[in-house]
């Protein structure tokens, strides 16, 4: 009997003990806004970080963790931090959009985020979400399976974080006050960055070069970030191919590349086969901007050195560059787009809306106001440019529209009268109406709980077609279908991949076309839609989704926290 009673007791701890290793923990950073200076290509300034660090620290995680950032603001702007693609199921007051579920963390104050990773595993990002702060507030969100699951891929020798951002030699915060004023378009970035590094193609930024040191035959994962503020971007490593098995901490199904795009706000996970034999090589890998607009933009090119180890006795090694695509390519860019598909397979399902409640059709695009009266503006024909979503350029209120919401108290704040579809119709991407004036207010959609949603997004010729990379916070969505000219309601969704679409949480719209996305709202809360390219955003391009409360507990939006930052 004893015997067997200790056999029990074992049984029961190590069950205990197995189920112990595979529980989801807590985990707590600090987060410090402080200036720091920094200087990149013969440039110093002063800049705002996380901790003093640039870009800022790497969160890691597991799929299920619960992850809890105190975030202390010493700066004199205000501040918040998105956790962007991370869903936040019933944790909207911690999704970070400033005026949309928060109002900005002042000086001298604090917020605590408390949220958990759910169904998620990959990369994502986290940044600043005001102005343009997110220029130097940014760093990877590294989120692992759960302990005991594997990749559904070759486990990795190594895993890097590559971040590409954008360095400005003046204060960006400075440079969009100077297009507001103007109504003209911002000055560019003067280089882009690869970690923080501006790299040896630039000016006096050969010491300021990102290197990536590897061995042969060996698998690395590289977690790549576009943190840009306002370009697309090719990527490539000379003499390689890269794997890519995750986009926006979802799985996909691999496919092997020479060249990559990624859009502002998007997150691709690739696996970096390296050579067996070390060669007598240094390669460089390099980005440079997927461009369309009409507008202005930094065409420089960001480069990173791979270098294999152990070291070559050789000096002076050929350097090998890779050959990116034209900047644009929209040929390449869409062909790519195309290839990701999701694994829709038993573990990793895609549960794609067949039947859908609601549709939605929004055009993208720039737009113009008139000039003040007595004023002078530099945009078209004396305008001053603007960006709108079916027309309506969204203006941010001065307190936060979650609160308004879960208060009952929204009236003054927004309005629920968002069009669902354009109030006048045109020619979307033929000659644009000579009438390019926009409609300037806080509108919003409101939907009902578990609504199926289907959005076609239709990207414009007003001012030049040009495109968007939009990004939908609270939810994953299902990339169904995409096509260039005017969408047709009639033949286009009959050509609808319902079984493997790709899921996202940033699409791009295609220069002078459209995409169709579909999601269920499941999801309380007040949830922002915007492009990512800041420049538009800035200017209006953005929306707001609210999803009312469902009839369980387990689908109801919690009370605020008490520390919620007040406007």
């Amino acid at each position: 009997m004893g015997a067997k009673m200790m056999i029990l007791s074992l049984t029961i701890f190590l069950a205990w003990s197995t189920d112990q290793s595979h529980a989801a923990k807590t985990r707590y950073y600090n987060f410090d806004i402080i200036m720091k200076n920094i200087t990149r290509v013969c440039h110093t300034r002063s800049v705002v970080t996380v901790n003093g660090q640039f870009p800022g620290p790497k969160i890691v995680v597991r799929e299920g963790d619960r992850l809890i950032v105190k975030v202390t603001n010493y700066v004199q702007n205000n501040v918040t931090i998105h956790w962007h693609g991370v869903r936040q199921i019933r944790t909207g007051w911690y999704d970070g959009p400033a005026y949309v579920t928060q109002c900005p963390i002042q000086t001298g104050q604090n917020y605590v985020y408390n949220f958990t990773i759910v169904g998620q595993r990959g990369t994502l990002f986290w940044h600043a979400h005001i102005s343009w702060m997110r220029s130097s507030l940014y760093g990877p969100i590294i989120i692992l399976p759960k302990k005991g699951v594997p990749y559904p891929f070759t486990k990795p020798y190594k895993e890097v974080p590559i971040l590409f951002g954008e360095w400005f030699n003046t204060d960006p915060e400075a440079i969009i006050a100077q297009s507001f004023q103007t109504g003209a378009g911002p000055n560019v970035s003067d280089a882009y960055t690869i970690n923080g590094l501006p790299g040896l193609l630039y000016n006096c930024s050969s010491k300021d070069t990102f290197k990536l040191k590897v061995k042969p035959g060996k698998t690395y994962l590289l977690r790549l970030v576009n943190a840009a503020l306002n370009d697309e971007l090719f990527f490539s490593i000379a003499n390689h191919t890269l794997t890519v098995v995750d986009a926006d901490a979802l799985y996909v199904k691999p496919f092997s590349t020479s060249v990559l795009l990624i859009t502002p706000g998007q997150t691709t996970n690739v696996l970096l086969h390296t050579h067996t034999v070390c060669p007598k090589s240094t390669f460089l890998m390099t980005a440079h901007p997927y461009a369309t607009g009409q507008g202005t933009f930094d065409n420089s090119t960001v480069a990173g050195l791979l270098e294999y180890e152990p070291v070559s006795h050789m000096k002076n090694l050929p350097l090998m560059k890779p050959n990116l695509p034209a900047m644009n390519d929209t040929s390449f860019a869409t062909n790519f787009t195309r290839k990701l598909r999701s694994l829709a397979n038993a573990e990793y399902p895609a549960n794609v809306p067949k039947f859908i409640d609601r549709h939605f059709f929004f055009t993208v695009g720039l737009g113009a106001n008139p000039c003040p009266k007595n004023g002078t503006c530099q945009g078209p024909n004396g305008t001053k440019l603007t960006s709108t979503i079916n027309n309506v350029s969204f203006v941010l209120p001065t307190t936060a529209m979650l609160q308004a919401h879960y208060s009952g108290k929204s009236k003054g704040v927004y309005t629920t009268d968002f069009p669902v579809y354009p109030l006048y119709p045109f020619n979307y991407t033929g000659t644009p109406p000579n009438n390019t004036f926009v409609t300037n207010g806080t509108k919003v959609v409101v939907l009902n709980y578990n609504t199926s949603v289907e959005l076609v997004m239709q990207d414009t010729s007003i001012l030049g077609s040009e495109s968007h990379p939009l990004h939908l916070h609270g939810f994953n969505f299902f990339v169904v279908g995409t096509g260039f000219g005017n969408f047709n309601p009639i033949k286009d969704p009959i050509k609808y991949n319902l079984v493997d679409p790709v899921e996202r949480n940033t699409i791009g719209v295609p220069d002078g076309g459209w995409v169709a996305i579909r999601f269920f709202a499941d999801n309380p809360g007040v949830w922002f839609m915007h492009c990512h390219l800041e420049v538009h955003t800035s200017w209006g391009l953005k929306m707001a989704w609210v999803v009312n409360d469902g009839p369980l507990a387990s689908q109801k939006l919690p009370p605020p926290p008490s520390d919620l930052p007040v406007c």
